[in-house]
């Protein structure tokens, strides 16, 4: 078949089945992105959204001083100008797919999921074609968002640790930018532009909204991330790797290890965790053991703190164990300092008699 006779049935069907087609690469390139995402603390993927980042907000600046009519584009850079939407959107819609990914890998809870789900709708919702032919004060609100999520990401990675601190610093230092970016525009644009409406107003909802989330502790605490966590009988540490021992059933493949603990005497239940930091990150989680009862729901039994370094490519490991507990459902849950839930584990004691042909299994991790 003729090159110009398949160009012009791919242009006919895109144009019969356009919807389809931009969801379809939607899909594709978020799929890609969950397996080719480089870490957090990746220079090149910083670099990378850097770069994103500077070149939406000089399209946004043209934009404005266009629209004001204090500056026009040259006849040689029309068409390049006539494809600014495309490159908005592409850049917008890789961006908040970075970032959607990002806070989904550290998010556990309810509520963390939830603000993730919001970020991912906002994410499809850029590729709609009603979003997409909306002006320039729509998108600049979503650049908005983006550079507000490239800054809380960032600033733990910068600081080592996470907390109020960093998240603060990343808020004014987002704030700082879009009032400089306001101030620069106002001293060329005319009032009529009503830029402190459509740049401030904006800048306000969302740094705003991000800063009561962030209280009612609904944003997931990135960069961290639990790899890996289960409940085990006994581990011991030999050769630099942890020797982790239990009884699970190989056909109860849904379980990580000894999420039906069978107790005998003298036993201690052992919690083990692995969690992703960068580099240079040096702060504590807490692991928080809660026990389930029927009068009063889950009830604090211990909070066991465990300090946590960055570096590692498997992800730090760490552990603790629990001698004194009962019979029932038990549950693990890994919180940072401030009480935000990055991964969780739940099982149940049941006590049995003590038995001599005891046999156990051993991961290696």
């Amino acid at each position: 078949m003729a090159p110009e006779l398949i160009k012009e049935r791919a242009l006919k069907y895109y144009s019969q089945n356009e919807t389809k087609v931009d969801l379809g690469f939607f899909l594709a390139g978020f799929i890609f992105d969950v397996f080719t995402l480089s870490s957090v603390d990746d220079s090149f993927g910083i670099i990378q959204q850097s770069l994103y980042l500077l070149i939406l907000l000089s399209l946004f600046a043209s934009e404005f001083l266009v629209e004001s009519k204090v500056m026009r584009i040259p006849a040689s850079m029309l068409k390049m100008w006539e494809s600014r939407s495309f490159i908005t959107h592409f850049l917008l819609g890789s961006l908040l797919s970075i970032y959607s990914l990002f806070f989904l890998k550290s998010a556990s809870a309810f509520v963390g999921i939830l603000f993730v789900l919001v970020l991912m709708l906002v994410m499809v919702l850029n590729e709609l074609k009603f979003v997409q032919s909306l002006g320039v004060d729509t998108k600049f609100s979503l650049f908005i968002l983006t550079l507000l999520c490239f800054m809380t990401t960032l600033s733990p990675v910068v600081f080592g640790f996470i907390g109020f601190f960093p998240f603060f610093c990343a808020l004014l230092l987002t704030a700082g930018i879009i009032a400089g970016f306001w101030y620069l525009l106002k001293k060329r644009v005319s009032p009529e532009a009503r830029l402190e409406k459509r740049i401030l107003a904006p800048a306000g909802v969302v740094l705003g909204s991000f800063l009561v989330l962030y209280i009612l502790g609904w944003i997931p605490p990135v960069p961290l991330a639990v790899e890996e966590i289960g409940i085990y009988h006994k581990i011991e540490k030999s050769n630099g790797n942890y020797q982790l021992f239990h009884e699970r059933s190989w056909w109860k493949f849904w379980q990580n290890a000894d999420e039906d603990f069978q107790s005998q005497p003298n036993d201690r239940i052992h919690v083990f965790a692995r969690i992703y930091s960068p580099a240079r990150f040096s702060d504590q989680v807490v692991l928080h053991w809660q026990l389930y009862t029927p009068s009063q729901g889950w009830m604090t039994s211990d909070k066991i703190p465990m300090k946590i370094s960055g570096g590692r490519e498997g992800g730090y490991r760490g552990h603790a164990f629990k001698s004194n507990y009962v019979e029932g459902d038990w549950r693990v849950l890994v919180e940072t300092n401030d009480g935000r839930e990055i991964g969780r584990v739940k099982f149940s004691v049941t006590k049995v008699a003590a038995s001599a042909d005891r046999e156990f299994q051993i991961d290696e991790r």
